[in-house]
Formats: structure tokens, sequence, C-alpha cells
């Protein structure tokens, strides 16, 4: 059974700090690329990064700078550390995995930055 599930949101200050976590099981983690988006309130869901099983990463324009994501292959995991959060970064993020045909979302966790 496949699974991703997302962990580490919650409320934080302005400015403050999150890594997120997405624990991943039921496939082959390694040979999958990953990434994180977000959903807004009453916005269309977005990308945040991608990282490819070389673990090559890619960034949205508006999200380089402030977000990191990174994957451990033999802890089927992936990360992406949240620096300075504004306001606008309140959002569900969802965990994605994709290979070849196969696309995969987890639930989401809310990260929610106010003060």
């Amino acid at each position: 059974q496949v699974q991703l599930v997302e962990s580490g949101g919650g409320v934080v200050q302005p400015g403050g700090s999150l890594r997120l976590s997405c624990a991943a099981s039921g496939f082959p983690f390694s040979i999958y690329d990953m990434g994180w988006y977000r959903q807004a309130p009453g916005k269309q869901r977005e990308l945040v990064a991608t990282i490819t099983s070389s673990r090559t990463t890619h960034y949205a324009d508006s999200m380089k700078g402030r977000f990191t994501i990174s994957r451990d292959n033999d802890k089927y995991a992936m990360y992406l550390q949240i620096d300075s959060l504004k306001a606008e970064d309140t959002a569900v993020y969802y965990c994605n995995g994709r290979w070849l045909t196969e696309n995969y979302w987890g639930q989401g966790t809310q990260v929610t930055v106010s003060s």
C-alpha cells in the first residue's frame, strides 16, 4: 500500500523556521522524483520544490532562497526546510512522488504563520 505521510507543520511566528517531513512507504522511493507543493486558502495548489531520484533540485521562482528540499533514500523520507517564514507561507503543504505514470500524493500538513 502506497503511503506518503507529511508531518512537521504547525503554527509558527513570522521569521521562524519549520522542517517538514514526508515519510514514504509501499513503493521504490529511491527511483521516484519527489516534490513539495502547497495550497493556500482560496488558491490553487502550487509547486514549491522538486528533487529528482539523482537529487537534482528545482525551486519555483518565488520559493528560491528560503526553502530547501532534501531526501534520504535510506529512510524513505523527504524534507522541506522553510526559513524566515512569512504570513503568505500559510498553506497546506503536500508531498508528491512521481515515476513514469505513477503519481502519489500525501494528505498534507498545515503550516500557519501568525503572530
